[in-house]
């Protein structure tokens, strides 16, 4: 359709295909497993894992996300750019990862983890391909994930305060 428009009305357009983002600013309950898991674990739940949490995904950091649109949208590149990073976790190794960074900063005890049946259209594997990124664009992300998840969680934690505050205020 983008490429259709561009051709129509002799205008360039850029296509970035972006993958699992997350960072703070995110809305605590939109259903995505980072934030899922994160507000689980803060507030002493156990993360739920959907089957036997096999299934892989991948974690940018919303600064890289936004390092790579730039870079996209300055640059000549027609062609679909995938913007994601390309580190693979497991469903299961990510819960513990978020249950590891909960305890350090709360200092409880590690939330236990939940298996209820696999969602019958999860997919099993997505890992971008951020070739063509680096090659056009010479990105790549840079954040860590486990520092991302940092960032993350202290913005969540904020967000529980204030809304607690705001609460006991009523």
């Amino acid at each position: 359709m983008c490429y259709a428009y561009a051709k129509q009305e002799k205008v360039q357009v850029r296509v970035a295909r972006i993958f699992n983002t997350f960072g703070p600013r995110m809305h605590m309950t939109d259903g995505r497993v980072v934030s899922n898991f994160i507000l689980q674990a803060l507030r002493g739940q156990p993360l739920t894992i959907y089957g036997k949490g096999l299934q892989t995904r991948s974690f940018q950091y919303v600064s890289d996300l936004v390092s790579g649109l730039i870079k996209l949208m300055n640059s000549d590149v027609s062609d679909p750019v995938n913007l994601g990073n390309p580190d693979e976790y497991s469903i299961m190794d990510f819960a513990n990862l978020i249950r590891e960074e909960i305890a350090s900063v709360t200092q409880n005890k590690q939330p236990p983890i939940q298996n209820k049946e696999a969602m019958e259209d999860d997919p099993q594997r997505r890992k971008p391909d951020i070739s063509r990124a680096k090659e056009t664009l010479q990105w790549q992300p840079v954040v860590p994930v486990r520092e991302g998840i940092r960032k993350t969680i202290q913005y969540f934690q904020k967000e529980l305060e204030a809304e607690t505050k705001s609460v006991k205020a009523l």
